[in-house]
């Protein structure tokens, strides 16, 4: 009747495995494409389904992450939470719908500056931005967010269904846009600024971007 997603460790989601990217020599942007139809799945069945999405964010939400939040019905963090795109510093276009809520959540504006300059972006200002709707001390993080579900738990769940479902109508072609997405990062997964970025993200180093590498 309500579903909460948070990380099972110290971190809620770093986003994609750029490890096995960069593993798949020739195949990246298939891989990438299997990856994100999974991941595109998986959040079009939260969005449709009755029973309300609650992220609770603890530590980092990095790359798709930021995505799972900003998909959720309802959404808290830590106080010490923060939130980073971080998708263009690896040479790489964001998926998880992100490119399609953020703006719709933040404005055009700030999203630019986090899809484009990658800064973290802290709790109290994930929630003055609208990311989340509440922060929390770090401890307080798994009661809370047991406490909201329980709340709703005991919700009119069909009321709660309907509800969604016309807000994400409201929304428009969002599953189409996350199509797009997908096609976009599976192109970009094999360009040379790509196949830098991560690297330079393996190997713990500032990647050296240059005209030769777009494409």
């Amino acid at each position: 009747r309500a579903v909460v997603l948070t990380g099972a460790g110290r971190h809620f989601c770093f986003g994609g495995d750029l490890r096995g990217m960069a593993s798949r020599t020739g195949a990246g942007s298939d891989y990438v494409r299997e990856l994100t139809t999974y991941l595109h799945a998986a959040i079009s069945h939260f969005v449709r389904m009755d029973a309300p999405v609650i992220a609770a964010v603890n530590g980092t939400a990095a790359g798709a992450g930021v995505g799972l939040v900003a998909m959720a019905d309802l959404a808290l963090c830590g106080s010490s939470s923060r939130f980073n795109l971080a998708y263009s510093s690896v040479g790489l276009t964001p998926d998880a719908g992100t490119s399609f809520l953020l703006p719709r959540i933040v404005g055009v504006k700030r999203a630019m500056e986090l899809l484009l300059l990658n800064r973290a972006l802290p709790a109290a200002e994930a929630l003055t931005w609208g990311l989340v709707n509440e922060v929390v001390r770090d401890e307080q993080l798994p009661g809370r967010a047991l406490e909201i579900a329980e709340q709703l738990a005991r919700g009119a769940r069909g009321a709660f269904g309907a509800t969604k479902r016309l807000l994400a109508h409201s929304l428009g072609a969002f599953e189409s846009h996350m199509v797009l997405e997908s096609e976009t990062i599976a192109a970009h997964a094999v360009s040379a600024e790509a196949t830098e970025g991560i690297s330079a993200f393996l190997e713990k180093r500032k990647p050296q971007f240059s005209d030769k590498g777009r494409g």
